[in-house]
């Protein structure tokens, strides 16, 4: 027996000592004679990753491949291999084989190992062995880096000596810190603190080995300073501001720093801002910052959007001007750089700085501020006239322009695009569609119509065409069907990866019929699953009858993306049907006729009912069941919309409505039969909250022109996005204004509480509804804002999170929509709040919203209770907003309303 086959034979029983010993012995020839060997079990064992033998092995393994390589690359390759990861040899052992190697050799294998990402999973321990070993300069790479932090950090040392202690005995200690400074996402590592007592954590270990002498005090400050700088993720940046304080800079430290500090309070974060911020607002009130430094850091704070750096830096300049009255040519045109400010009363705070010290400055000054003040509001336009010594008339620039209401364009119907023709764009678009975090119904509609045509003709070119894109799936069957997928398909069809895994042979013919049965069946549902039934029912049978008895296409593919079929499609495809002599699929078929529908138009410039008789007659004419039930449906007379009334609880408003007697016909499938029945919020199951509605975009696609029931049937789970702050997907809003169907109170309900949701993203989502709703004519502005008023005067949804809605909404140039709007949502908020209470928390910014929507779209008319709450005394920014809209809608030179 060779050395070799020694050698492989310790490798494959998994014995490292034998190994350690055999390769010792060995010489250099021998170990290169062995490599090949050592690749082509490496190689064998990528089939098994994860079975007992091959993590037995695979130890061995690593140690023999990183002892016989004998170029440096190699067995860097060898060691950091992915799949080594999974059992590796341990450190000690590595360094032990490699310990007699020349050092060179060993310094290029660890520099190559520390490169390698810290995703490669190579051991701190084994490339600080190799930089001990061979005697080489540390190096400063990510992966070792962060080695170093998580190693000098470990839980065994918390009960020995303090982290400073540990690292002020590191030869490579500075080095390595300076190398902290240039990696991103560092901070969540260094703001850590290791146990009960803070003196472990990383920050304060710095400070003190900077205090002792350890690290340079200057280039730590430096290095700090020159990261708040470059920026990055807010953890990172709140990191390097904490170590920048633990280090105690001295006055003298900070004033050298000056253009950084300014810099810094311009553009950076809002936490560095308002550090860079204090520390120059102590130098100026010292008289360390020249007039020209602080106006110059002025311009950039007062053009930020923060209110809070923006009132401090209004103060900062009132005290200097105080104390220096001769600056105020210098700064007082830096001052009216906070006329632009979107908040009207830090407007109001910069007028008053200026009328009181505008006499103390130059015409120059003055030019300057007249160009700024056209900026201001137009109530304070007057003051700053004449603090400037001007007529009004005089900030106006050149003739008003007449507003004209902005929307954005009104959604076009979409055809759905035919499959795909051949197989490869159909695996091209698999791919896309796998890869979507949210489906586009047109898209999912001619992919599903696609596997089921392109199965029917060639069902082993489509297999061949797809394999490259579902390989590596978490069904896809390597060795054969895997419980595991079963048991999931079980629960849930996962959109399109039922059919596809049913194309491989991923999932049982047994578990799709049992799936569909089960989805047939169930009486007791959440609001979500009487949605999704009719959906995954469909694709449950779809991927049954790919296995079973192919269909030739589908009979329900929608014409449009909203979901809606013409009729007359439908009786060209029961005909093709007809001709093939092929069976029609129950769900497929019942979706196919609850998408055509007589009483809405499928193409918005088509009138209602359009030749419906011509289509019935070509229906009865097929002489088939499918046919006589499509020609039933054209002919009868257009259901009426189910009772809907508001139903009031406690917390919230929400909508019960009727049942629907042609959802409920015990000709349609069981699984639809449960959208047909009432909807009363207070039935238990209404308030069932799920964490993410992946079929959303469906929903309306399942019951096209009806978008009124599904907004009902979802209105509790959406209400409590807003009452009970639980993050709920809301991202249909947009879906629900672009599809056909009435609005009524569902809908509108749907946007209010939209307006109110937690997560920023959901709010605008909700904008985006109310924008579609109002361009294509649809919404009815009173009726929303007076829902709106309800909600926010019981507390269901909060004023604070509205104001963001609309203030975007305004933005967007829909000006006038939001002021009709708030004007009808407000009095119900005014009411509440008596003399000497607080009124709600962001009532003061709607009015601050309705008061620069009037400014700009024009408004007239008392609003109820605004006259009352102007009246009061005192400056908060309610009654101040309140004064100023009371104003603007009462003076006698008010706009006409527009809205």
């Amino acid at each position: 027996m060779t050395t070799t086959d020694t050698l492989m034979a310790a490798v494959r029983e998994g014995k490292v000592s034998a190994v350690i010993e055999l390769v010792t012995d060995m010489t250099t020839e021998e170990r290169r004679a062995a490599v090949p060997e050592l690749k082509a079990l490496r190689i064998e064992l990528r089939k098994e990753l994860w079975s007992n033998r091959a993590r037995q092995i695979r130890p061995a393994l690593h140690a023999a491949g990183a002892a016989c390589h004998s170029g440096a690359a190699a067995a860097a390759a060898w060691i950091s291999g992915s799949e080594m990861a999974w059992a590796p040899a341990a450190p000690p052992v590595l360094l032990n084989l490699l310990a007699n190697r020349d050092r060179q050799w060993q310094a290029d294998v660890a520099a190559r190992l520390a490169n390698r990402p810290e995703s490669a999973g190579v051991p701190f321990a084994l490339m600080s062995g190799l930089v001990r070993l061979s005697g080489c300069e540390v190096p400063t790479t990510d992966s070792y880096v962060r080695g170093w932090l998580n190693s000098s950090t470990t839980t065994w040392q918390l009960s020995g000596p303090l982290l400073a202690e540990r690292l002020g005995r590191d030869a490579h200690l500075v080095p390595l810190v300076n190398a902290l400074f240039e990696l991103d996402d560092i901070g969540w590592r260094l703001e850590w603190t290791y146990g009960q007592d803070d003196a472990q954590g990383w920050i304060p270990a710095l400070a003190q080995l900077t205090e002792q002498g350890l690290l340079d005090r200057r280039t730590m400050i430096d290095g700090c300073v020159a990261r708040l700088l470059r920026g990055g993720s807010t953890v990172d940046q709140r990191a390097f501001l904490t170590l920048f304080k633990a280090l105690s800079p001295t006055r003298e430290e900070e004033r050298e720093r000056t253009g950084d500090w300014m810099a810094l309070a311009t553009d950076a974060a809002v936490a560095i801002a308002f550090h860079a911020q204090s520390v120059l607002t102590a130098l100026a009130l010292d008289g360390e910052l020249t007039a020209r430094q602080l106006a110059e850091m002025s311009r950039g704070v007062l053009f930020r959007p923060e209110k809070k750096l923006v009132r401090a830096q209004l103060v900062l300049l009132g005290k200097v001007l105080r104390a220096s009255p001769s600056e105020a040519s210098a700064l007082l045109p830096a001052v009216a750089e906070g006329f632009g400010h979107p908040d009207t009363d830090l407007q109001e705070r910069a007028v008053k700085l200026v009328e009181r010290w505008a006499g103390r400055a130059d015409q120059g000054a003055h030019d300057e501020m007249l160009a700024s003040a056209e900026l201001l509001s137009g109530a304070l336009r007057p003051r700053a006239a004449a603090a400037l010594g001007v007529v009004p008339e005089a900030l106006e620039a050149g003739t008003p322009e007449v507003y004209e209401e902005i929307l954005p364009p009104v959604p076009l119907a979409r055809r759905v695009d035919p499959a795909p023709e051949t197989v490869e764009e159909l695996a091209e678009e698999v791919g896309a569609l796998l890869a979507a975090r949210t489906e586009d119904v047109a898209v999912f509609e001619r992919v599903l119509d696609g596997l089921v045509r392109h199965t029917y003709r060639d069902h082993e070119a489509l297999v061949e065409a797809l394999r490259p894109v579902v390989a590596g799936r978490w069904w896809y069957p390597e060795d054969g069907p895997r419980a595991s997928a079963d048991n999931n398909f079980r629960a849930r069809p996962y959109g399109v990866e039922v059919v596809l895994a049913s194309l491989f042979d991923g999932v049982k013919p047994s578990t799709l019929h049992k799936a569909l049965r089960k989805d047939g069946s169930t009486r007791s549902d959440c609001v979500h699953a009487k949605l999704e039934r009719p959906w995954r029912a469909r694709l449950y049978e779809t991927a049954y009858r790919l296995r079973t008895e192919p269909l030739p296409f589908l009979l329900s593919t929608p014409t449009w993306a909203s979901g809606l079929l013409e009729a007359g499609e439908l009786v060209a495809r029961l005909g093709e049907y007809r001709r093939l002599g092929a069976p029609v699929a129950e769900a497929d078929f019942a979706q196919a006729l609850r998408r055509v529908r007589h009483d809405v138009p499928a193409d918005p410039d088509a009138s209602v009912g359009t030749a419906a008789a011509g289509v019935a007659a070509a229906a009865t004419a097929l002489g088939t069941p499918e046919g006589d039930r499509l020609a039933a449906l054209l002919t009868a007379p257009a259901p009426a919309a189910p009772a809907a009334e508001i139903v009031g609880t406690e917390s919230r408003l929400l909508v019960r409505t009727g049942g629907v007697p042609e959802l409920r016909s015990r000709e349609l499938p069981p699984f639809f039969r449960p959208l047909g029945a009432p909807v009363d919020p207070t039935e238990r199951g209404q308030q069932c909250y799920h964490w993410g509605f992946p079929a959303y975009p469906h929903w309306l696609a399942i019951l096209p022109g009806e978008r009124e029931t599904v907004a009902a049937r979802l209105l509790a789970v959406v209400s409590a996005g807003a009452v009970d702050d639980i993050p709920l997907e809301v991202g249909y809003l947009p879906l629900l204004a672009e599809s056909p169907g009435p609005v009524g109170d569902a809908l509108l309900l749907s946007v209010a509480y939209g307006a109110g949701a937690r997560r920023a993203e959901e709010r605008v989502a909700a904008v985006d509804a109310l924008l579609v709703l109002a361009a294509s004519g649809q919404l009815d502005t009173d009726r929303l804002g007076e829902l709106l008023g309800r909600l926010m005067a019981m507390g269901a949804v909060k004023p604070v999170r509205v104001v963001e809605c609309v203030r975007t909404a305004a933005a967007t140039g829909a000006c006038g929509t939001v002021w009709g709007l708030l004007r009808a949502a407000l009095p119900a908020l005014l009411a509440g709040p008596a003399a000497g209470t607080a009124a709600a928390r962001g009532v003061g910014d709607l009015l601050a919203v309705a008061a620069e929507c009037v400014e700009r779209a024009g408004g007239r008319g008392e609003l109820p209770h605004l006259g009352e709450l102007a009246a009061r005394r005192g400056g908060s920014r309610l009654l101040t907003q309140a004064r100023r809209l009371h104003t603007l809608l009462t003076e006698e030179d008010a706009s006409a309303a527009t809205t």
